[in-house]
């Protein structure tokens, strides 16, 4: 490749790492812990926990013990068991025994054609829970003992009508350690979280009444609504065809002028989305294109991206050991050491092994995988499977 052309390619790469850095900077101030009140709420309102479980035999007991730990005392929990083939009907009917009058078990109905299987299973909690706030968590995650009065007290604090929270993440495997870290890395450099929750300074309001939805970021590890505002938008029977669910019913809050804002759930709450490389692939597969609206040339452009900015430099930099010139070498390690020291920020916030961000380009290059695999599933119409059900 012409000098000049990797000359303005890593110049390019160098200009885009600084503008992240200054996202990332604004979010490690600006994405805070869900807030806890150390005074007793006399103001506290129904929750009902909400958890579609399937085939979640190695998950839900952990779950739901730590629910069941709550300091919070206005609560309720609704799971339903989404036609499990394992020994979940079975947990939870100890459980149930347990708890009878705060436990409710629901059997799943056959789902309809048109719907997909986690926002079907989420509107059979929608429609059968009673409580003011509706929280919807995943099968995998563990609540701390404080986690519903904090989510009670910021409904109240911020006047809000969602939360999103984005869990601890738990990381086992080499492979869990290399690419996890990535998710939370494309979000925090790309999207300054305040804009979730209120609108851009700097945006006149025309635009943003226009443009206010592509602001909406959502985590469906950790949603809650008050039952008034997941009504308005006519919960997740809105989103019945949508892969990635959480974001769409974020967008519909932002588009009905109701009040979003996203948390960090380090003392909140933790998940382990997955454990091998294997279970991961199938897992970030069945949502990976539906990230960019499905749009091929979008995700392709995402991807060059990607491969310039995050790939070039490494392979720039050990070409100078045996060509030497002098720009190529300091815009490649100018570009490498911005990558590193935006990942050891985000490894120590988020309680990472910050030698796992020397793997970067190896995370980079097995999403670059991932998205090859994600093209021909596109081109040739074949679907991806997920807990026994194509997506």
């Amino acid at each position: 490749m012409d000098i000049s052309i990797l000359f303005w390619l890593l110049s390019a790469s160098l200009l885009y790492l600084v503008g992240t850095s200054i996202i990332l900077i604004r979010n490690r101030i600006e994405l805070t812990e869900l807030p806890h009140d150390t005074a007793e709420n006399l103001n506290s309102k129904k929750i009902s926990v909400c958890i579609p479980a399937r085939n979640e035999e190695n998950n839900i007991a952990t779950l739901l013990s730590s629910v069941f730990k709550q300091t919070y005392v206005n609560y309720n929990v609704h799971v339903l068991d989404d036609r499990s083939t394992d020994q979940t009907p079975q947990i939870l009917d100890e459980f149930r025994s347990l708890h009878p009058d705060r436990l409710y078990v629901h059997r799943g109905t056959t789902k309809p054609d048109d719907w997909l299987g986690k926002p079907w299973a989420c509107h059979q909690l929608g429609s059968l829970a009673d409580g003011e706030i509706l929280l919807f968590v995943d099968a995998d995650t563990k609540l701390e003992s404080d986690a519903l009065a904090k989510i009670n007290h910021t409904f109240a604090h911020y006047q809000l009508d969602m939360i999103t929270v984005w869990p601890r993440q738990i990381l086992g495997s080499f492979w869990e350690r290399t690419v996890i870290p990535l998710i939370y890395f494309a979000l925090l450099t790309v999207l300054p979280s305040i804009y979730v929750y209120r609108k851009p300074r700097w945006m006149p309001q025309w635009i943003y009444t226009n443009f206010k939805d592509k602001f909406a970021a959502a985590n469906g590890q950790c949603l809650a609504f008050t039952k008034e505002a997941y009504h308005k938008i006519n919960g997740h029977q809105s989103v019945k065809q949508q892969i990635v669910e959480d974001v769409h019913l974020a967008k519909k809050i932002k588009r009905e002028g109701l009040q979003l804002r996203m948390f960090t759930g380090m003392e909140t709450i933790s998940c382990r989305m997955y454990k091998s490389e294997s279970e991961m692939f199938e897992g970030l597969r069945k949502n990976f294109l539906a990230g960019f609206e499905n749009s091929l040339p979008v995700f392709i452009i995402a991807a060059v991206l990607h491969i310039i900015v995050f790939l070039l430099p490494f392979f720039t930099l050990a070409w100078q050991l045996i060509s030497y010139n002098p720009p190529i070498l300091f815009l490649s390690s100018a570009a490498i050491s911005i990558i590193f020291i935006q990942r050891i920020i985000i490894s120590i916030w988020f309680g990472w092994n910050p030698i796992y961000t020397f793997t970067h380009p190896i995370g980079v290059l097995w999403f670059q995988r991932l998205g090859f695999t994600k093209i021909l599933d596109k081109m040739t119409g074949r679907n991806a499977l997920w807990k026994g059900r194509e997506i």
